[in-house]
């Protein structure tokens, strides 16, 4: 039997360090889910420890997709993230369970549920040129130009977001008009219905706790090791979107001899809970269907309790 098309697509977006992948393996006890991974970094393969990937026995317990996808020398988008999604989705469907996609890419999710804008294509030599520029100013200099330009964009982007600082340069310097503008070309939709629930945070303090702690059980699982071991065995370089990645930007410092073990430790704790602060806003302004503190003791049960209502609106409308 098979879900029919008017049967939503759960999604449960929510910072870092927020519980997710517990809250998605509780589920796949009770439902038949399949998790499609909706993390940018997960995509790497070779960086696990780093990413939180599940663990290969987290995966035994329900099938994940849309990780280990593509090499770290290589460039994932938000294009390919649309395609290879609907294709798990479809896939998942036809196999009578539920797709149940988990993550914090924020912008990942709003291409799938909105449609892909009308962007224009990279242009390799303004590309260049804005690397060019970066390595000799420095990305902070570039995001405070961006913000001369496109205040809007500059506001949501860390000066050190050296791809989204890049893509929105590169868009001006393509269009001369601001990425809102681009955005707003959007094409329709493919009419997939999302049950979109988010997780926010009651106290930031806590959460800040455990971003600290998770960070410190990465590096006591070898996170340096696998850096490490990344620099050998591809042709990386510091400005590729697998190394610009959180916690591995700053190792790569830190191996490089560009700081000491505290100073790296220190940067990646707080680059994790400005991409955390990031990431809550971005959640903030979504229409989700329904919000759960992540600090809930009952959050499981919570958000278990409302996917299996949304099963059980949907049971009659699955026999085709």
């Amino acid at each position: 039997m098979q879900h029919a098309l008017a049967t939503p697509t759960v999604c449960l977006l929510g910072p870092t360090a927020s519980g997710k992948t517990a809250v998605a393996l509780a589920l796949a006890q009770r439902l038949p889910v399949e998790v499609v991974s909706v993390d940018s970094a997960q995509v790497f393969r070779d960086m696990d420890v780093g990413t939180a990937k599940p663990a290969m026995s987290e995966r035994a317990m329900c099938r994940h997709h849309l990780l280990d996808l593509i090499s770290p020398e290589e460039r994932y988008s938000a294009a390919r993230f649309v395609a290879d999604a609907r294709r798990a989705i479809a896939a998942i469907r036809a196999r009578g369970n539920i797709p149940l996609l988990v993550g914090g890419t924020m912008l990942y999710f709003k291409a799938l549920r909105d449609g892909l804008s009308d962007l224009p294509s990279a242009d390799a030599s303004v590309r260049a040129e804005i690397l060019e520029r970066a390595r000799s100013l420095g990305w902070p200099t570039l995001h405070a130009e961006l913000a001369r330009q496109d205040p809007d964009t500059a506001r949501r982007l860390a000066p050190n977001d050296a791809q989204r600082i890049q893509r929105a340069l590169e868009i001006l310097h393509v269009t001369g008009a601001p990425l809102a503008a681009a955005y707003a070309r959007r094409p329709d939709s493919t009419g997939e219905r999302f049950e979109l629930i988010t997780l926010g945070v009651s106290d930031r303090s806590t959460l800040h706790r455990r971003i600290e702690q998770r960070f410190d059980a990465m590096i006591a699982n070898g996170l340096l090791d696998e850096v490490a071991g990344l620099k050998a065995r591809y042709r990386l370089d510091a400005e590729l979107p697998s190394m610009r990645c959180v916690g591995y930007r700053q190792a790569w410092a830190h191996l490089d001899g560009e700081t000491d073990f505290d100073a790296f430790r220190q940067r990646a704790v707080a680059a994790t809970r400005q991409l955390a602060k990031r990431q809550l806003t971005w959640l903030r302004a979504l229409p989700a269907d329904a919000r759960f503190d992540c600090l809930d003791p009952d959050l499981t049960e919570r958000v278990s309790e409302r996917v299996q209502r949304i099963e059980d609106r949907s049971a009659p409308t699955r026999d085709a």
